[in-house]
């Protein structure tokens, strides 16, 4: 069995330079940001079969704790086409039962209803603003709430949010 301490982010091909600017983050001694990236294993080139891609995301996940979902506007439309890596990506996720970071691209501390994938519209979530400082907050805090959720006699479901208290406290 695989240890799983990874970080998977998953997002349209669209938002690329998000996840490029993420690893920024994290690579910027001037920035407090860190996670440890499931795409660094198991490489698979944009010219691989889609069965090889779909191998290789599939390892890839089978190392992650926890999930950062870049919200835009083509992620749920994309995350609903069976021949989108998107869409089996966050089937893996919800399968998996993983913890979820919705990190909103346009800047939205709020929950993006519209912008979430269906699979994952129940799923117990946490949405954030595409920050460096919230993100790594909710990846420090949340994913230890999402685990005793699991095993809660009442478990809370769908997306939330963090109040604007919380911003405040880190700063934003």
């Amino acid at each position: 069995m695989a240890y799983r301490n990874k970080t998977y982010v998953a997002f349209a091909s669209e938002d690329i330079h998000c996840y490029r600017l993420m690893e920024a983050w994290r690579d910027n001694v001037n920035i407090d940001f860190d996670f440890f990236d499931a795409h660094d294993i198991n490489i698979a080139l944009d010219t691989s079969h889609p069965d090889t891609i779909r191998r290789r995301l599939g390892e890839r996940l089978s190392n992650t704790k926890q999930t950062v979902v870049l919200l835009s506007d083509t992620t749920r439309p994309k995350a609903a086409r069976p021949s989108s890596f998107l869409y089996y990506e966050i089937e893996a996720i919800k399968r998996r039962n993983l913890p979820v970071v919705f990190a909103n691209l346009n800047g939205s501390r709020s929950i993006q209803s519209a912008k979430i994938p269906s699979t994952l519209s129940e799923h117990y979530s946490i949405s954030v603003s595409f920050q460096p400082t919230i993100i790594a907050h909710a990846l420090n805090e949340y994913v230890a709430a999402f685990t005793s959720n699991i095993v809660s006699a009442t478990p809370k479901i769908g997306p939330h949010f963090y109040k604007k208290s919380a911003y405040e406290r880190l700063g934003l």
